[in-house]
């Protein structure tokens, strides 16, 4: 990922589709385009790579709990 962001939500009443798609949400204003992956700690899904959309959403040991290092691959 050459421009990411790290978004940061420990809100317990979101789940994580919900907290990926704001993230999403806020990386589309700020870049003007669509994020077509998000990293997150492995310990947030059991697979290794799920689907929000057309969001990948990759399991990431080096992503902290709670965070979210969404952007475009490659």
């Amino acid at each position: 990922m050459r421009v990411g962001l790290l978004w940061y939500d420990d809100d317990p009443r979101r789940g994580l589709v919900e907290k990926v798609r704001q993230a999403a949400t806020r990386y589309r204003q700020k870049f003007g385009v669509a994020p077509d992956v998000c990293y997150v700690n492995d310990k947030s899904i059991d697979q290794a790579e799920v689907r929000v959309g057309d969001l990948r959403v990759v399991r990431a040991a080096t992503v902290l709990p709670n965070h979210f290092w969404i952007g475009q691959a490659g």
